[in-house]
């Protein structure tokens, strides 16, 4: 594996302790709790994030409502204007965000260019609001000269609880939608990677959003409670673990609150045997290693099918172990370190039972170094013979580790996927249409990829989630989140 050839400026780059943006201003915590945000490469500290008392919330919650009444009797064609700005200055910017965003969460640059471009799309999508939100209606729909029609309306504000692997592009998942169809918006981010917001926010107020459209508090998991707990808050965005999305959706639903809580996900990838290999295994390498594993989109584990498994396992291993280990923001890294150091000692612990239990490490990242980085690294690695009942087979990993497992044809394969309790995505590797749609039809997954190894939908589809990793109904992105941030009230009237 490879490693960076010299320190790079950023090493020594300390962003101080984070600021609250409320009502269009930055607001010093009251709290004296900090925590530490550390760079995962370096193992440095980079920044303090203050844990928000609960008036700074109530103070967020405040503007925002504060805000909402002019905001919501903004015309769409005008708040559609100030998402064009907004994107002019997110590209103007995308450079700095991007070098923020490698020290802070610890992907490579280029992941954190195609991050701030993921997030740029949605408030691409989000400038043409005024078609999105359109209702409709039905001259005579009861009975003569009786019409009705549905007015799509915004509710007031909503929240969005972010995960660290993509602190911006999940984010606005929700927040154009949101504030393009008349709302406003508290972002807490995640306390591991909270310090590119702080780069982020004063570009609202140079696009034309109002103070108090867009607010920005830190803090950890008493922070979220509070956001949800709000009774002036409508609903709550939340992308993270599975038990934490399944217990936020709960404190939701019991307060009556809209919410769509994406959980954790354990992606598996088919490999037929008539698969075009060298394709197969440069989009498995990505799925599986790319973000150093941290994505829920990640390929977790490879099902073989009928022979597939020789092909695929050699040429896999071989791009595998060239992969460069390093530093995000040296040009030459291929993959970069993992969040922290529980993340590294769990994932580690993942393969030590995997191995324990039968396993073979045919490439074993758990003692991988970087020179002159003592960050959090964890070296790709390739689990063979993985067996359904072992616990890595079974639970999230959420990092670069790749099963695989072979499996008699491609309906097993899919019994395989369907067997387990998460549903966020698969994929299939094949020339056959009649094997990709059976794979469509069959699989119980809320993001399918036919030649793909990681079933991103871009903007203007929902990222979509099903079973144990997704509880609501509405998705973010697209159509779904237009869906989530209005309310639609039926008019009936009779002129005669």
């Amino acid at each position: 594996m490879g490693s960076p050839s010299k320190l790079l400026p950023e090493v020594q780059a300390h962003y101080g302790r984070l600021r609250h943006y409320v009502g269009g201003e930055w607001i010093e915590s009251k709290s004296e709790e900090t925590l530490a945000v550390m760079n995962p490469a370096t193992a440095r500290e980079i920044a303090q994030v203050p844990l928000a008392a609960t008036e700074i919330v109530d103070a967020a919650v405040a503007a925002a409502q504060a805000a909402f009444p002019a905001w919501r009797e903004t015309p769409p064609l005008e708040r559609g204007r100030k998402f064009f700005a907004l994107r002019t200055l997110m590209l103007r910017d995308a450079d700095v965000l991007a070098r923020i965003l490698a020290q802070d969460q610890g992907k490579t640059i280029e992941e954190a260019r195609a991050e701030i471009q993921r997030a740029v799309e949605n408030v691409e999508v989000a400038a043409g609001i005024p078609s999105l939100m359109m209702g409709y209606g039905l001259e005579d729909g009861a009975a003569k000269d009786i019409d009705e029609e549905v007015v799509p309306q915004p509710l007031g504000v909503f929240a969005a609880i972010t995960p660290f692997n993509f602190p911006l592009m999940v984010a606005f998942w929700f927040l154009p939608y949101a504030l393009a169809t008349g709302n406003t918006y508290v972002v807490k981010p995640s306390e591991q990677a909270p310090v590119v917001w702080q780069r982020l926010m004063p570009l609202f107020a140079e696009a034309g959003f109002p103070p108090g459209v867009v607010n920005l508090v830190n803090g950890a998991r008493e922070t979220s409670e509070a956001l949800v707990d709000h009774p002036d808050v409508q609903g709550v965005s939340f992308v993270g673990s599975t038990p934490v999305a399944k217990a936020v959706y709960a404190r939701a639903g019991a307060r009556g609150k809209r919410a769509q809580c994406g959980g954790g996900a354990k992606n598996f990838l088919v490999v037929m045997p008539d698969a075009r290999m060298d394709h197969t295994v440069a989009a498995i390498l990505n799925s599986a290693y790319g973000m150093a594993g941290q994505r829920c989109l990640a390929g977790a584990a490879v099902l073989a099918v009928e022979g597939a498994h020789d092909a695929f396992l050699e040429k896999f291993r071989r791009a595998a172990e060239a992969m460069r280990l390093g530093y995000g923001l040296d040009p030459a890294t291929d993959m970069g370190p993992v969040v922290s150091e529980a993340s590294r000692a769990r994932i580690v612990s993942y393969v030590d039972s995997g191995v324990s239990e039968g396993a073979e490490a045919v490439l074993d990242g758990r003692t991988a170094k970087v020179p002159s980085y003592p960050g959090y690294f964890v070296g790709p690695t390739i689990l063979d013979g993985v067996a359904p009942d072992m616990k890595i087979a079974r639970e999230e990993v959420f990092g670069p580790v790749l099963g695989i497992m072979e499996s008699e044809s491609l309906d097993a394969a899919i019994e395989r996927i369907n067997a387990g309790p998460f549903g966020n995505a698969a994929s299939i590797f094949t020339q056959s249409g009649a094997a990709a749609r059976r794979f469509r039809y069959a699989a119980r997954c809320g993001n399918l990829g036919i030649n793909v190894g990681v079933a991103a939908p871009i903007a203007y589809f929902p990222f979509g989630g099903a079973r144990e990793s997704f509880f609501g109904t509405v998705h973010g992105q697209g159509r779904d989140a237009i869906r989530f941030f209005t309310q639609h009230k039926v008019v009936i009237a009779r002129w005669s």
